[in-house]
């Protein structure tokens, strides 16, 4: 069991207390993340993507899969069947993994970081925000990467409600910028 899950399980009588919640059921938790690169000009390049998918694939611990294009766009220049990004969806252990290396490793890691933007709800309890690049994870090695790319994790909770959700990722660690929401 990681660390993140079992914290979760400990903090969760006292979150369920905190929000007056009285069915065990409806106690906010989180369901996936799922970590999306959108390639743009570099979905021309095969190699870049193949480099792009082991790099995500890395950090997340599972295989990435590239998102194709279902319709032509003339004005994005995006043809049906090109690589149109990559993505991954954590489930279970491997989002708690996810989630404990991306609190206690990686975002520490950011030079100057003073915590990810309170903003990034959606309304319906979930959590995006965007990193600038995949280096601050510690299994990417400059060497390996060909281009520097940045990402979006979408952290997917149960609760419709932003204000559980953020009650629920603050108890589990996330470190957000200081101020108003």
């Amino acid at each position: 069991m990681s660390r993140l899950k079992e914290k979760y399980d400990s903090i969760a009588p006292a979150l369920r207390q905190e929000l007056s919640i009285q069915n065990v059921m409806q106690t906010p938790k989180l369901e996936k993340v799922v970590i999306s690169v959108g390639a743009g000009e570099e979905g021309k390049d095969n190699k870049l993507i193949a480099n792009m998918v082991d790099t995500i694939s890395l950090i997340a611990g599972q295989k990435a899969m590239v998102t194709v294009a279902k319709k032509s766009v003339a004005g994005f220049k995006a043809r049906e069947g090109a690589p149109s990004g990559i993505k991954v969806t954590l489930r279970g252990e491997n989002m708690f993994n996810f989630l404990d290396k991306l609190i206690s490793i990686a975002l520490p890691r950011v030079k100057d970081f003073r915590g990810v933007p309170r903003r990034g709800f959606d309304g319906r309890g979930n959590y995006n925000f965007g990193l600038d690049e995949q280096l601050m994870f510690p299994e990417v090695t400059f060497d390996s990467v060909m281009k520097t790319h940045g990402m979006n994790i979408a952290i997917i909770t149960n609760t419709e409600d932003d204000k559980e959700a953020f009650t629920l990722l603050e108890k589990l660690g996330m470190p957000f910028a200081k101020g108003k929401k």
